[in-house]
């Protein structure tokens, strides 16, 4: 099969579909999706650049999210507040940017048809997006922003028992290690393939257990439980092993995960399904390098407060010398 035009994709739609231009490319795979139609055409540089589908709830929840942030960055500016701008870079352009890319660009439009894609964005989402997100401290910006009565109420939510409990690094790390597994081998994942909303919701629960799980390592926001940082890095440290073993699992399985659905798909280029399958593991098995990134982040924070606490001490020591040297000076003067 040939190489698509700039200007038209292929012609391997569902009857009566008439051939769509590159740009539409993403509605169309928003049809074909909630039908469960012909396969997309071929995935080329030019539908890389070209085939963005647009979804409008997670599109209306980034704009939400970059919104609300700003305006409290704006709030802190105002009343002369510093904040600083690499937590504003990273929340909105690391962060939500990421989110943007994972569920509008052509890993959206293609994530039902190829499991490498998918793959990719499952790690921009659960790995990628939640660390950014960290980095801004979106919920200590809240804090210094909100009036008193949402103020109060998010800080209820931070310290009540099921912020505790999703947090606790146990059994986070646990829901974060056994996810994949039970998505990937179970018909769940197959189902996500079939029904746009659990697509929708598999997209956000991404999100959701990475921020639960990486938040609390890095530290930066009020988290209800304040873990040291030889935890926090014996934690990141636990988890490297399960990626690798999911990835190595996926990529030697002689069975096709939704076999079903990607052998329905007859999908005439690209690789076969279970080739593509050995690419989406491969790809799992090598995110284990974003993880031990984590633990170079984490060490880094280590030093970094280890040192604002030597000079704080220096400051306490010098301050007690100081006032023994005064001390001293007064008992030496005559009259005393």
């Amino acid at each position: 099969m040939s190489l698509p035009s700039p200007d038209v994709a292929f012609d391997a739609y569902p009857e009566g579909m008439a051939a769509q231009p590159l740009g539409a490319l993403g509605q169309t795979a928003r049809v074909l999706h909630d039908t469960g139609g012909a396969v997309l055409p071929e995935l080329t540089w030019t539908t890389v650049l070209t085939a963005w589908t647009f979804a409008w709830l997670p599109a209306l929840a980034i704009g939400a999210a970059a919104v609300a942030y700003l305006w409290g960055v704006h709030r802190l500016s105002a009343r002369g507040d510093r904040w600083s701008p690499w937590r504003t870079l990273a929340f909105v352009g690391g962060g939500l940017g990421t989110v943007l890319i994972a569920t509008q660009s052509v890993l959206a439009t293609y994530d039902t048809t190829l499991l490498w894609i998918h793959m990719i964005q499952h790690m921009l989402l659960a790995m990628v997006a939640p660390v950014f997100l960290a980095l801004g401290a979106p919920i200590t910006l809240a804090l210094r922003t909100l009036p008193g009565r949402p103020r109060r109420g998010l800080l209820a939510v931070i310290h009540s028992w099921p912020a505790k409990v999703l947090t606790f690094p146990v059994v986070v790390g646990v829901l974060f290690v056994a996810n994949p597994f039970v998505l990937y081998f179970t018909p769940w994942y197959e189902a996500t393939l079939r029904n746009p909303w659990l697509h929708e919701f598999n997209h956000m629960h991404f999100l959701v257990l990475g921020c639960l799980w990486f938040w609390p390592l890095l530290g930066l926001d009020p988290m209800p439980n304040r873990l040291s940082y030889g935890f926090r890095m014996l934690a990141a440290f636990l988890v490297l092993p399960f990626h690798a073993w999911l990835g190595v699992s996926i990529m030697s399985a002689s069975t096709v995960i939704a076999e079903d659905w990607y052998f329905g798909l007859a999908r005439p280029w690209g690789p076969t399904p279970l080739e593509d399958q050995e690419i989406a593991g491969g790809l799992l098995w090598a995110s284990g390098d974003l993880v031990a990134l984590l633990v170079i982040i984490i060490f880094v924070q280590w030093m970094q407060d280890s040192e604002r606490e030597a000079r704080r001490e220096d400051r306490r020591l010098d301050a007690l010398d100081a006032a023994a040297l005064r001390e001293a000076r007064q008992l030496a003067e005559p009259g005393l």
